[in-house]
């Protein structure tokens, strides 16, 4: 059984999303972090960087329980223990890593601060506004031309790639971005989007 501490934040629906994906038996553990509980003490055992998600697998190496935090090593964790959604083939499974680190290094830091600015920071910040609206729209710039000539993020394939990018375009509205500007990542998000397991996953933790 894995334990899956979480909110519902693109970060934490990516790992949420991929447990359902793989179809393994997991427990939901909310962390508010409205309320500040990522710095509960029990919390930063499992997670010393006082973020979700984490996990806490009962069954990992050699049958060893296996506490882990940030969600893209989770995700590579959950693919390598399943054989799903990142390819043992060494070149597809860099191009898969390639745009992992895409997401992580780009979209997530890039999307959460335009987020910030938008919506959470205490005044209006013009310039920060328009800096990470900007990067937001790049990205999907990005993410749309790569997906002009492949069916997912990285390739023909379904993969951890494309898990870790959808929740943060599952809020294009809050960066002010329209997809049909970006034709090709609206046809992607909608085949994602229909999956079942997505819909499951993006439920969590509220529905659990």
């Amino acid at each position: 059984m894995i334990e899956l501490h979480t909110w519902g934040t693109p970060n934490g629906r990516k790992v949420s999303i991929m447990l359902e994906e793989c179809g393994l038996a997991y427990n939901v553990h909310k962390v508010d972090i409205s309320k500040r509980e990522q710095f509960k003490p029990e919390f930063l055992k499992i997670s010393p960087n006082n973020r979700i998600p984490a996990i806490v697998d009962s069954d990992g190496p050699g049958g060893k329980p296996i506490a882990l935090f940030e969600s893209g090593a989770i995700l590579i964790y959950l693919a390598e223990k399943t054989g799903k959604f990142l390819s043992r083939e060494p070149v597809q499974r860099y191009k898969t890593l390639e745009w992992l680190m895409w997401q992580m290094g780009g979209v997530g830091p890039m999307f959460g601060q335009a987020h910030h600015f938008l919506r959470a920071a205490p005044d209006k910040i013009e310039y920060g506004i328009k800096r990470y609206v900007d990067e937001a729209k790049r990205l999907y710039g990005v993410l749309d031309r790569q997906l002009a000539a492949n069916a997912f993020a990285a390739g023909a394939d379904y993969t951890i790639a494309d898990i870790a990018i959808f929740p943060w375009t599952a809020r294009h509205e809050w960066h002010k971005v329209d997809l049909a500007d970006f034709p090709n990542v609206k046809r992607w998000y909608d085949v994602i989007n229909a999956r079942p397991a997505v819909t499951k996953g993006m439920a969590v933790p509220f529905l659990n």
